[in-house]
C-alpha cells in the first residue's frame, strides 16, 4: 500500500501593496506635512529668490533687473540702520539665555508656594507679543507711564524712551526679552528635570557645591537645553517684527526699523509696493538665518550619529 504524498502548495501571492506596506506607510503619514511645508515654506523661499531679480509692484508685468535690487541695498541708509538694529537685537537678546537659566535654577526647588512663582514667571510666555508691546508702550508712555514718572522722580526730567531715537530700540528689546526669558526658563526647567541625581550626590560627596557644582556637573548635562535656547533666541531676535510694529511702527525717524519690518514697508505698505526690493531684503534675512539654522541641523545630525 502506497501513501500519496501531497505536493507542496505555493505560498499565496502577495499584492504590490502588501509587499511595500512597511515602506510606504510612514510616507503616507508624512505626506500632508511634506505637502504643507513645500507649499508654505519651500515654494515661497524660491519665489523670493526669483522675485528679488525683478522690479515688480505686484500687479503689473515684472521687469528683469538682475542684481540691481541687491546693489541698491548697500547704498540704502534705511537698510543699513535695519541691519545694524538686527545685530543689536541679536547681541542683547542672548541675555535671555543666562537669565532664563538663573530663574530656572531658582524655581527648581521643592518649597511651599513655588508653583505660584512658576506661574508668574511663565505668564509672559503665554501672552501675545501684541499685548506685551502694548503693556510696555504704556510703561514707557510720556506723562503717565510708570518708567517716565520714575525717571522724572529720580532725575527731575522724565525720559520718553520710545520718542528718543537713541533709546527706542533698546526699549523695544527690553520688552522682547521679557517673554524670551520665560521661554528659555521653560527649556531649562525641562532640562533640570533630567539632571542625573546620582551624579549630583557623587559630586556632593566629593565636596562640590555652589558655582563648581553648577559649572562642572549641572551645566554639562544641560547642554541640549542650552543649544535649543540659543537657537530659539537667535531666531526670535531676527524675527522681531510685531513689537516694532506695535510700539513704534519703525519710528522715531525710522531708527527702530529691523529687516523684517523694513521688508514689509517696502513690499506691502503704502511706502513701497516694491515686491522685488522687498524680496531682496527677505533673501538677505533668510541667508543670515540660514547660518544659524545650518548650525542647528549640523549639530542635530551629529548628535543622532552619537559623536
Amino acid at each position: 500500500m502506497t501513501i500519496a504524498v501531497p505536493e507542496p502548495s505555493e505560498p499565496p501571492r502577495r499584492t504590490w501593496w502588501q509587499s511595500n506596506q512597511q515602506t510606504l506607510t510612514p510616507w503616507l503619514f508624512l505626506a500632508p506635512g511634506i505637502f504643507m511645508f513645500a507649499v508654505y515654506v519651500i515654494w515661497p523661499i524660491f519665489a523670493s529668490f526669483q522675485f528679488s531679480f525683478y522690479d515688480w509692484d505686484g500687479l503689473s508685468p515684472k521687469t528683469w533687473v538682475g542684481w540691481a535690487n541687491y546693489q541698491e541695498l548697500w547704498g540704502d541708509r534705511n537698510f543699513i540702520i535695519s541691519l545694524k538694529n538686527n545685530l543689536i537685537w541679536l547681541v542683547l537678546y542672548m541675555l535671555a539665555v543666562p537669565a532664563g537659566l538663573g530663574i530656572a535654577i531658582f524655581l527648581n526647588q521643592t518649597v511651599t508656594g513655588i508653583r505660584i512663582y512658576k506661574s508668574l514667571f511663565f505668564f509672559p510666555f503665554v501672552i501675545s507679543q501684541v499685548v506685551v508691546g502694548l503693556m510696555f508702550a504704556w510703561f514707557y508712555a510720556p506723562n503717565f507711564g510708570l518708567f517716565f514718572l520714575l525717571t522724572e522722580w529720580l532725575f527731575g526730567t522724565g525720559t520718553a524712551v520710545l520718542a528718543n531715537p537713541e533709546y527706542a530700540t533698546y526699549g523695544i528689546i527690553v520688552a522682547g526679552l521679557w517673554p524670551q526669558i520665560a521661554h528659555c526658563m521653560i527649556l531649562y526647567l525641562t532640562g533640570l528635570n533630567n539632571v542625573a541625581p546620582d551624579q549630583i550626590e557623587a559630586a556632593r560627596l566629593d565636596g562640590a557645591k555652589g558655582l563648581k557644582m553648577l559649572w562642572y556637573v549641572v551645566l554639562p548635562q544641560l547642554r541640549p537645553a542650552t543649544f535649543i535656547a540659543v537657537v530659539v533666541t537667535v531666531i526670535g531676535a531676527l524675527r522681531s517684527f510685531d513689537l516694532v510694529s506695535i510700539m513704534t511702527n519703525g519710528g522715531p525717524f525710522g531708527q527702530t526699523r529691523v529687516l523684517s519690518f523694513y521688508m514689509y514697508e517696502k513690499a506691502l505698505s503704502e511706502y513701497g509696493y516694491r515686491m522685488g526690493y522687498g524680496a531682496a531684503i527677505a533673501v538677505v534675512l533668510f541667508l543670515i538665518m540660514m547660518v544659524f539654522i545650518a548650525g542647528f541641523v549640523w549639530k542635530m545630525i551629529r548628535d543622532e550619529k552619537g559623536h
